[in-house]
């Protein structure tokens, strides 16, 4: 039986529309209207406080619930009326490369302790033709360690994550000898024998995104603690709702990807590399919007070799850079200047 596109009784603006996305927010919104009426009556009753305080009380916990059951009717509405629209008649994709060899580029930053080793883990790999460090001002021996270690080295100039990691891109696609790009870091949290894993899940996609959330995968005392474990996890899934039928994902913090370089030249216009630690969520953000296939694969997560300068330094700076995360993925992000 042949299906009913989704341009035959729904706009593709409608059929495009994040109802889930804004159904949880609105919902949001009501159930704190509600607590907050809660709480102001437990205030009432310790106070021992009738007349106008009770009023208002009755009224903030009575009309908390509009929002809450218009936020559940956008949701059950995208889950059941639009979502067979953006899902559409999916087949299972299966385009496997023709070409496997891949261009490594890792990221570093004051990665003198670990970048030797990264490189030599990568380069060692029999698929990868060359590994390129992009080495971000870094004020230690991080570019004469790469080198020996046999890796091209380039300097990128403007400080920040968003600007090396866009930076590493384009020196991926700089070479015409490979089809592929592997994005990591320079710092030992990944390894170059899960690179079989990417190649596994590489025909249904454009990009391969490493997760982190695999319980069995991470050891013990890595920088992902267990605030970060589920922030990642909740801003994941709030991508996931927002692109709901594209695809499932858990895990936008992490650098680890695998791109096919085509698609990936279209991605690079759209990005901005201004954007600094929440990068990796405006990239897969922004891969979803301009209609890339996005896969995530399971990754093993290490110990790092070194420090953390970034958003998994602290609890606190992962709170802030998680914070940015959802106001771009809900909001937008900033434009490209």
């Amino acid at each position: 039986m042949t299906e009913i596109s989704s341009s035959a009784t729904v706009s593709p603006g409608l059929a495009s529309f994040p109802a889930f996305l804004y159904g949880l927010l609105i919902a949001g919104l009501g159930l704190g209207v509600y607590l907050t009426g809660v709480l102001l009556g437990v205030f009432r009753l310790l106070l021992q406080v009738d007349g106008q305080w009770l009023w208002v009380v009755d009224r903030i916990v009575w009309y908390s619930g509009i929002p809450v059951v218009a936020g559940l009717i956008l949701i059950l509405c995208d889950l059941f009326v639009l979502l067979p629209y953006k899902r559409g008649s999916r087949v299972v994709r299966w385009a496997p490369s023709k070409e496997l060899s891949l261009t490594v580029v890792l990221t570093a930053f004051n990665d003198e302790l670990s970048i030797g080793h990264a490189v030599e883990d990568f380069a060692a790999h029999p698929l990868v033709r060359r590994v390129v460090v992009v080495d971000n001002n870094s004020t230690d021996r991080t570019s004469e360690v790469a080198r020996k270690a046999g890796a091209f080295v380039v300097h990128e100039p403007v400080p920040g994550y968003g600007s090396c990691v866009y930076r590493a891109l384009r020196e991926g696609l700089r070479y015409t000898d490979t089809d592929l790009t592997l994005l990591c870091e320079g710092d030992m949290t990944f390894r170059a024998y899960d690179i079989e894993k990417f190649l596994a899940y590489l025909p249904h996609a454009d990009l391969v995104n490493g997760t982190r959330i695999s319980e069995q995968l991470r050891e013990q005392r890595t920088q992902l603690s267990t605030f970060m474990y589920y922030g990642n996890f909740f801003a994941g899934k709030l991508l996931e709702v927002k692109h709901l039928g594209k695809g499932t994902f858990t895990d936008v913090g992490t650098t680890y990807k695998l791109c096919r370089n085509r698609p990936l030249e279209r991605l690079l216009p759209y990005l901005n590399p201004a954007i600094n630690l929440e990068f990796n969520a405006h990239l897969l953000d922004t891969a979803l919007a301009r209609g890339m296939a996005v896969v995530e694969c399971p990754i093993t997560f290490h110990n790092r070799v070194g420090f953390s300068k970034g958003g998994n330094s602290s609890n606190w700076k992962a709170l802030k850079v998680g914070t940015r995360m959802i106001l771009g993925i809900v909001f937008g992000w900033r434009k490209r200047p």
